[in-house]
């Protein structure tokens, strides 16, 4: 799909946008307090890089030996990197990390760290899945090719009826795919699609995203056999281990914020218009879940308040609890749905639901 040819609507609910963006600027102002991070902020980047760095340093240094305390030392390593993607370089990428662009963009380099590009992150998340949210063609994150049917809109094929079965293991996939060969295929598509403009451009950005990739590889596969007390084999396996566990979580945290029974996938018409404006699109396609979870909310960065990251991914996720009060209300006064799950496993089982509903039916049903 040409998303270039996409629009939104310029007429419909625009009061509603206007009037949120209004109360949530007068919440900054009245409270005296800046929209971007703060203290806290650097004090949780301090503890996601020592969850990722400090077990890998200590199977270096020979502390750590034996077999199962080097696979735990590598599971461990992948929750400091998920927690480090959703709620470090995640926020730095948005440029909400800190008011000085410099800082966000160091700290958004730390997704070169783990696998990652940053650039290439920004235009696929940023970009395409923040703008055309749930739009099958435009949206990313709801594309696996044949393998899954995330959308009504997609077409279904025969082992899509076993999808919410072997979803969940092959979810654990999504980080080793991004330290592969993702944001290669991306770059390639990127180019055709005009995301990436030039042909300089282009070569500059693959010259960087290889670079980047020799880098994370050397550092963090090739140097533990080179210096650690540690037989190669099992360095490789913790580090798929790692990635096992990193790619699980953070599939798990971003389906259940989009591919629910609650959450619409608009198709536009044949000339691209939307038939809602831009701020109600990202209501209408969007969940939050787990809102009374404040230790879980705080390893995520706040992505279980998806609606007010989508609405305002400019803002720091530290402020999403407050914020996600006004647009709430916000939203019931203009009657234009609010969606959320009361907890984590309840989202997980409406979006496992969803995936066998898509993978038996053609029908497009809300609920």
């Amino acid at each position: 799909m040409d998303t270039k040819r996409l629009r939104f609507s310029s007429t419909s609910d625009v009061e509603f946008f206007k009037t949120l963006n209004q109360r949530v600027s007068d919440y900054f102002a009245t409270n005296n307090i800046t929209r971007f991070g703060d203290a806290r902020m650097v004090i949780k980047t301090l503890i996601m890089l020592a969850i990722y760095l400090v077990p890998f340093i200590l199977m270096l240094n020979g502390t750590i030996t034996s077999i199962w305390a080097v696979l735990l030392a590598w599971g461990v390593m992948g929750l400091g990197m998920s927690g480090i993607g959703m709620s470090v370089m995640h926020d730095a990428n948005h440029g909400s990390y800190s008011k000085n662009k410099r800082v966000n963009q160091f700290i958004g380099y730390i997704m070169n760290m783990i696998g990652g590009h940053d650039k290439m992150w920004r235009l696929k998340h940023n970009v395409l899945h923040h703008t055309y949210t749930n739009i099958d063609g435009a949206d990313e994150d709801i594309e696996m090719g044949s393998l899954f049917r995330f959308s009504p809109n997609q077409e279904r094929q025969g082992m899509h009826r076993y999808q919410h079965i072997y979803a969940w293991p092959l979810y654990s996939l999504m980080s080793l795919l991004f330290a592969t060969y993702a944001d290669f295929s991306r770059l390639v598509r990127y180019k055709k699609k005009g995301v990436i403009r030039s042909e300089s451009e282009f070569k500059k950005l693959l010259w960087d995203v290889s670079l980047w990739k020799v880098a994370y590889y050397m550092v963090f596969m090739v140097l533990p056999m080179l210096i650690a007390p540690i037989s190669p084999w099992l360095i490789v396996l913790g580090f798929l281990i790692m990635h096992l566990v990193c790619g699980f979580l953070l599939s798990a945290i971003f389906q259940a914020a989009h591919v629910m029974p609650e959450c619409e996938f608009p198709e536009p018409d044949e000339k691209g218009r939307i038939d809602a404006a831009w701020a109600v699109h990202q209501l209408r396609t969007t969940t939050n879940f787990a809102p009374k979870s404040r230790l879980f909310s705080w390893f995520i960065g706040g992505l279980n308040y998806q609606v007010e990251h989508h609405l305002f991914s400019n803002i720091c996720h530290i402020h999403y609890p407050n914020l996600s009060k006004i647009v709430r209300r916000t939203a019931e006064e203009y009657g234009i749905p609010y969606k959320v799950e009361g907890n984590f496993v309840q989202a997980l089982r409406s979006h496992g639901r969803l995936l066998r509903n898509l993978g038996k039916s053609d029908q497009l049903v809300y609920s």
